[in-house]
């Protein structure tokens, strides 16, 4: 920590900047910059500068970091802006609506190295970030808040947050993204300025706290957790939160930056279902009485799983392929295998043939129809196998023009993985010889 103290100088009292503006990405002038989103909170935004002063001026006295408090106001009406200002903090006007947008711009504003967040309602202790200022500085990227862990006071969390939604979601995020967080919305965190931008976050409603967390984990960011307590807020007006429509909002964030869970996990459970009915309607159709019977019904289920299957395994790939892109690492299984097989050439060749060999077997289907003077088949195994190849072949070649056009208009869409893939194993075979 020497060289941080060194950049900003001994210990000091805090130093607060006032100015209103739309700032843009700064250099850090600051150690640490307080960041507090507000929406109409006259009556506890004094609270909660007062105790940022007070952390700011713990910080210094610890180590060294000279700081400031930014408010980034989205829209009150109430006159916070100016009892913000009056009370030393720098205002950022923020056009854009929603807790997560008014956080996005307080930090792109902030000036300084290390960046402290918390809810502007008075719940939140910011003497209590830090520690997690403190964590930052011992190498971590990311620190949260346990609320869980530092202590609920009574009547501070509806009991359906605290005991259904909270849990649900942070046990949903952990379970999709191997995380180990103990309480994925807790309002006041810190982060690095580096670390914040290289998230690159987008989301302006309440799931911005997820967010935050889930692509930390992604970009392979270490994520740290400290106590932290929660107070009854001190406004007189209803919460900005909506239990369930912010809830919602948080699981289909969790969902869509999952797509091997979304995605793939349907598409292995619909093929491996599908592809037995299949086979045990085939066994019976060669070799009668080999198998249980298994009826039209059966078939055709089979054949809809395996092509839905199959669909949603393409969507798994433009779904990795767009996480790629964002600069997210996919699992080493993933780097090694898919993509040597998958390139434009390679699925519309492929599409070709299943739909050759879907075409023949519906053509001699037909011609068998004719032979039987336009009777009804027995079975509806080969028409279905048929009208299934044909499927899958348009579906195959169809995603291999959408993989590319995702991938940047590039025919070996996943040629810079596998070029990364090469120079790994280049690198491991060097170091060995």
């Amino acid at each position: 920590m020497g060289d941080i103290r060194s950049a900003y100088g001994a210990a000091s009292l805090p130093i607060l900047a006032t100015r209103l503006a739309d700032d843009k990405v700064c250099e850090p002038e600051f150690g640490i910059s307080i960041v507090i989103p507000c929406l109409n909170e006259r009556d506890s935004l004094p609270h909660c500068i007062a105790q940022a002063s007070r952390a700011i001026k713990s910080v210094a006295d610890l180590f060294g970091l000279v700081g400031e408090i930014v408010v980034a106001d989205n829209g009150s009406t109430d006159g916070s802006q100016a009892i913000a200002e009056n009370l030393g903090a720098r205002v950022v006007a923020v056009t854009r609506r929603g807790y997560g947008a008014a956080l996005i711009a307080g930090c792109e504003a902030a000036r300084g190295q290390y960046l402290l967040m918390g809810d502007a309602d008075g719940s939140y202790d910011f003497t209590e970030g830090v520690a997690m200022i403190e964590r930052l500085l011992d190498g971590a990227d990311l620190c949260i808040g346990s609320r869980f862990e530092g202590g609920i006071a009574p009547g501070a969390m509806p009991w359906k947050n605290r005991y259904i939604g909270n849990p649900a979601l942070t046990g949903t995020l952990n379970l999709l993204f191997g995380t180990k967080i103990g309480d994925a919305h807790c309002g006041l965190r810190a982060i690095s300025k580096d670390a914040f931008q290289k998230c690159g976050l987008t989301s302006t409603g309440m799931e911005f706290a997820s967010e935050m967390i889930i692509k930390a984990s992604l970009k392979r960011l270490r994520i740290d957790q400290t106590p932290a307590t929660l107070s009854p807020d001190l406004r007189n007006r209803e919460p900005h939160l909506r239990p369930w429509r912010d809830g919602w909002r948080h699981l289909r964030y969790l969902l869509m930056l999952r797509p091997t869970r979304v995605f793939g996990l349907p598409a292995l459970f619909a093929l491996i279902i599908g592809t037995m009915l299949l086979l045990a309607s085939s066994a019976q159709y060669f070799i009668p009485g080999s198998f249980p019977q298994i009826g039209s019904y059966w078939t055709l289920l089979g054949s809809t799983l395996v092509a839905s299957g199959h669909m949603a395994f393409i969507m798994t790939l433009i779904g990795c392929l767009c996480g790629i892109h964002a600069g997210y690492q996919p699992s080493r299984l993933f780097k090694r295998l898919i993509p040597r097989f998958t390139n434009l050439e390679g699925m519309l060749l492929v599409g070709l043939g299943l739909v050759v060999i879907g075409l023949i077997i519906l053509i001699a289907v037909a011609v068998g129809w004719v032979q039987r003077n336009f009777q009804m088949t027995n079975s509806i195994l080969p028409p279905a196998f048929g009208a299934l190849a044909i499927t899958l072949g348009l579906q195959t070649a169809l995603g291999g023009f959408a993989l590319a056009i995702v991938g940047g208009n590039e025919a070996h869409f996943f040629g810079d993985l596998l070029r990364g893939v090469a120079k790994s194993e280049q690198d491991d075979h060097d170091v060995v010889a």
